[in-house]
């Protein structure tokens, strides 16, 4: 049976189930965030250390500004009305990408990880403002700056995910089979498991049951 250390989800189908369900993209994202905290609690039921949401990424700026605007304030709203709790659950919460973000998220995001920062329960990392394309090039450009030698190794152990093994699963809800730009470098032995339902209704038992097939396959590495 293969252990599971780190799990990584790319959220995706808010948008479209708001449009559907309550013809607000917006009302979609906040659908969501009651995915966020089924897989939280699961995840910890499951004994997993690392849980790794795509929050928002580096491309995402395209979208309308309104939408950009609910998104950082729901956020917002979500860590200042979760956040004892998450603290009381033992969790760990990391944010890692291009941190520049209005002031007041930007302390609330500082306050989250010195909160939580001793907390070894579950890590739950947020990739905001985040692409991989862009983390590895910075951080080859900061292995040059440091005089330190461009290998494998020496990538790995300065990307934002230093500290924790590479993910076991990739799971992409929506019904889009493609990485978007997530943890490209980190992702090269993970399993990934594309879902049709949007992010909105995957539910506890959709990720058990990933969890439950994960186990069950035969993971070679390159050998037989």
């Amino acid at each position: 049976m293969n252990p599971l250390n780190h799990v990584a989800i790319i959220m995706d189908g808010n948008g479209r189930w708001g449009l559907a369900n309550k013809n607000s993209r917006n009302l979609g994202h906040k659908e969501g965030l009651r995915s966020v905290e089924k897989i939280i609690q699961s995840s910890i039921s499951e004994n997993i250390k690392y849980l790794t949401l795509y929050v928002f990424s580096v491309d995402n700026w395209k979208r309308p500004k309104n939408e950009i605007e609910y998104l950082f304030s729901l956020l917002e709203f979500f860590l200042k009305k979760k956040i004892s709790y998450i603290n009381s659950k033992n969790i760990k919460l990391c944010f890692f990408g291009d941190k520049k973000f209005p002031t007041k998220l930007s302390k609330l995001i500082k306050y989250c990880e010195k909160k939580t920062m001793f907390n070894d329960k579950l890590q739950v990392n947020l990739a905001l403002n985040y692409g991989s394309k862009e983390e590895i090039v910075q951080t080859i450009k900061s292995l040059n700056k440091k005089k330190i030698k461009i290998s494998k190794d020496n990538i790995s152990s300065h990307l934002f995910t230093k500290n924790m093994p590479d993910p076991d699963i990739l799971i992409r809800t929506g019904n889009t089979k493609r990485l978007s730009n997530f943890l490209l470098w980190q992702l090269s032995y993970t399993e990934i498991f594309f879902v049709k339902k949007l992010w909105p209704d995957f539910s506890k038992n959709d990720y058990l049951n990933i969890i439950k097939s994960f186990k069950k396959i035969k993971r070679n590495f390159g050998s037989i």
